[in-house]
């Protein structure tokens, strides 16, 4: 039967890479895929199980969809993704709303799944969560001129506050061969933009041990016809000087570098089961801008972890002072059940960590503020994303905004700005974190 399947697709960019090769799976068996659940047959919804938040996002999901089952505008509800791994059990004693569920080992097993369910058969698929097929077809979802290059599943740090090993497996790289041949499919379609994601890329081909590493993988990526390659996320402690070297020599490397620290001290990062001291993330942050005077850093830190006091804290806002990170997300600790971190003695009130993370937020935008405005009267290479009509003007980024977590630029043009086209632009505002200018001739 040629079902009409509505894909969903909740949490992170590694996320959406999964529920792409779903799609492929299901258009190569024949089924109509669709983004719209209201009239389909199944509905799969490929969730994030990782923070309290995205928990309640999914299950929010799920009581909508079933909703949609109750008036009848749509047949059965498949559950995919980290939440059915971490809660399958939950799921079935108290979301009756869905229909069958696919663990975060499982994703090739889609059209299986709806086969059953529309035999009206239990679809219920757990594979090793240690050995999965990362190879295949995907349906691309993201804007044509933008794409992600997912190099690895699972995670091997093991850190403290953390439950996405126990939800995705042990760290394991792709081949060197399978990454080059999507990439240049990539490529081929006519992506600008690649952005290189794992949960550790920095470790890619580690596990390999052909002497495969990330830095070889770019110099190769960098012989395609992309524009910018952006890199998501490096470890701090696994950032050698090869890779130092390739992106800074590499000119369709980005200088913009995600490299989660979470915090400084040097006790809670042990807490943390972090690689890294304050002194060795210091003395990385100095090395990488000798090499590149421009990079930005982009970091995630986390408020209230247990122990965590009032001396810690005022650590983590002078380093952030002094080391004036541009881009930073700020997250409040979240006991996740599983992890280390939820056990531990002197656990911090939450009111008292979501107080200091708005303080450090608070800190953070006057660092970017400070950043934006160093640009002025520059002209910057930006990525035209579209006519943006509430705007009334064209909306796009530079290097320095990965997608959907940093700022725009806003411009004005005399001609036609195609979306996926390069232009540069003159800087000549800023508001609210955005950029605001106009094309350079």
């Amino acid at each position: 039967m040629a079902y009409k399947v509505a894909f969903i697709s909740l949490g992170c960019a590694k996320n959406l890479v999964n529920t792409e090769q779903m799609m492929a799976l299901c258009r190569k068996a024949g089924y109509e895929v669709t983004g719209e659940p209201e009239g389909a047959d199944v509905a799969v919804l490929n969730t994030c199980g990782f923070i309290e938040s995205a928990k309640s996002e999914a299950i929010e999901h799920i009581i909508e969809l079933g909703q949609l089952k109750t008036q009848g505008k749509l047949k059965k509800l498949l559950v995919t993704g980290c939440l059915t791994q971490r809660y399958s059990d939950d799921i079935r004693a108290e979301l009756p709303e869905a229909d069958g569920m696919l663990g975060t080992g499982s994703y090739t097993d889609v059209v299986e799944a709806i086969e059953e369910l529309m035999a009206g058969e239990k679809a219920e698929h757990f594979g090793n969560i240690h050995h999965t097929f990362e190879d295949g077809e995907r349906m691309v979802t993201t804007p044509p001129y933008t794409a992600y290059l997912k190099i690895a599943e699972g995670c091997s740090n093991g850190c403290a506050f953390c439950i996405i090993p126990k939800l995705r497996g042990r760290y394991r790289s792709r081949t060197m061969e399978s990454l080059l041949a999507e990439a240049k499919k990539l490529a081929d379609s006519g992506v600008q933009e690649l952005i290189v994601i794992a949960q550790d890329i920095t470790r890619y081909g580690e596990d390999l041990k052909d002497g495969t590493t990330l830095a070889k993988l770019l110099d190769e990526l960098c012989k395609l016809p992309f524009h910018w390659i952006r890199l998501h996320y490096l470890y701090p402690e696994a950032v050698t000087d090869e890779l130092i070297e390739t992106i800074a020599h590499q000119h369709k490397v980005l200088h913009y570098l995600d490299i989660p620290i979470q915090h400084c001290n040097d006790d809670i990062l042990k807490a943390m089961h972090r690689r890294s001291t304050k002194q060795e993330i210091i003395d990385l942050f100095a090395k990488l801008r000798a090499a590149m005077p421009d990079v930005v850093i982009r970091t995630s830190l986390i408020c209230g972890l247990p122990g965590e006091g009032e001396k810690e804290f005022e650590e983590l806002c002078q380093f952030l002072e002094e080391q004036r990170i541009q881009r930073a997300g700020v997250f409040q600790f979240s006991p996740e059940e599983g992890t280390l971190a939820a056990k531990m003695e002197n656990q911090v009130d939450p009111d008292v960590a979501q107080r200091r993370v708005e303080l450090v937020v608070d800190l953070q935008s006057r660092i970017m503020d400070a950043y934006n405005e160093e640009r002025l009267g520059t002209v910057m290479e930006v990525l035209c994303e579209g006519f943006d009509s509430t705007e009334g003007c064209y909306v796009g980024r530079t290097y320095a905004d990965s997608v959907d977590i940093d700022g725009r630029v806003l411009f004005t043009a005399a001609g036609l700005v195609p979306a996926g086209t390069f232009v540069n632009v003159r800087i000549v505002e800023t508001s609210d974190g955005d950029l605001i200018g106009e094309i350079e001739e």
